[in-house]
């Protein structure tokens, strides 16, 4: 009954061990090597070209994290190349708002897919900056966001 006991809490202490290493994270770069595994001898499986893309690390080995990004794409990336999160990516059409209130005047249509820039968010509400605009936004149908 014991072992029992003992490999329940063992299952368990893994799960929320593995679960804590999901984390979202940005690119440092503009030009980023994914590889198939966590060595700098791993070949290059490819190449994101977008600086502040957030990806979700989904375990780490060494100085290697491996990542997937909103389309499931995944590999392993040096940490040299990440930095705390600071974006996400709306996965629907979303209003851009001055303040944070669906009363306030609304400035943008932000497109499903397009980049955000996340400068602080509050409850239910980030405000953000995407190309030449700045506003507010609701953190429903983010992808990247903590």
């Amino acid at each position: 009954m014991q072992l029992i006991i003992r490999i329940i809490l063992i299952f368990i202490l893994s799960i929320s061990i593995s679960s804590a290493d999901e984390i979202f994270v940005s690119l440092k770069k503009n030009k980023v090597n994914v590889r198939y595994g966590p060595s700098f001898d791993s070949d290059v499986k490819y190449v994101y070209k977008k600086i502040n893309l957030p990806l979700k690390q989904i375990d780490k080995k060494e100085n290697f994290r491996r990542i997937i990004d909103l389309k499931n794409n995944g590999g392993w990336i040096h940490i040299s190349q990440l930095k705390k999160n600071n974006s996400a990516i709306a996965t629907k059409d979303k209003i851009l708002f001055k303040n944070p209130t669906s009363f306030a005047k609304p400035i943008a249509l932000i497109k499903e897919g397009r980049l955000l820039i996340l400068e602080k968010c509050e409850q239910e509400w980030c405000q953000i900056t995407s190309g030449k605009f700045q506003g507010w936004v609701k953190t429903d149908n983010f992808w990247g966001f903590n």
